[in-house]
């Protein structure tokens, strides 16, 4: 049953996350708060090793999820759960494309799309902002609102900022060495105990 649920759940993700990746966002944190198959924290650690290893955010956190849920087999499922609608729709589309090319319903549904889109995208630009930059459980601990602020998301953030768009040396460095960077202050910070 759990793994018919997964299908199912991760189903839905794949066949509303118009937008790329980014757009499952706020699908997978909806399904960690109905679910409770994971928590925010988790789904923030989630897209941190996502976004660091090779292959699509969301296949990746499909099979994390499915696996730690029920094992390989729930790694698997939820993984094709994931990938299956597009599947659908990309066997459908190439079946009709001449057809679609040329019918002005269809550029108006996927002109219809795009800002949906964005929508989905900047919310989880927005959720990924709230999980790092912002600490809750501490906030919630002491009730003092300079504790809601995450110092070390905080300064990492801005230094990334500074060395992407300020700082002439970095500036054209490749993505992965910001990565492979924050990864390793992630390291100190966490054997450092801050």
């Amino acid at each position: 049953m759990i793994l018919l649920r997964l299908y199912f759940e991760f189903f839905k993700t794949g066949l509303f996350a118009f937008g790329g990746a980014i757009a499952t966002i706020p699908f997978l944190s909806d399904m960690a708060e109905r679910t409770g198959w994971f928590t925010q924290a988790l789904l923030a650690d989630m897209l941190a090793v996502s976004e660091s290893t090779p292959g699509p955010i969301g296949v990746n956190t499909a099979t994390y999820v499915g696996y730690t849920v029920a094992g390989i087999p729930g790694g698997i499922v939820a993984t094709l759960g994931l990938v299956t609608p597009s599947l659908i729709i990309i066997m459908i589309v190439a079946a009709f494309l001449k057809a679609f090319r040329s019918n002005k319903y269809v550029n108006q549904v996927f002109y219809g799309i795009r800002p949906a889109s964005v929508g989905l995208i900047a919310s989880a630009g927005i959720t990924v902002l709230r999980l790092c930059l912002l600490d809750s459980a501490a906030y919630a601990a002491s009730g003092r609102l300079l504790d809601l602020i995450s110092i070390k998301g905080l300064v990492l953030f801005a230094l990334i900022w500074l060395l992407t768009n300020r700082v002439k040396l970095t500036k054209k460095l490749h993505p992965i060495a910001f990565v492979l960077f924050s990864a390793a202050v992630g390291i100190v910070f966490k054997f450092a105990g801050a």
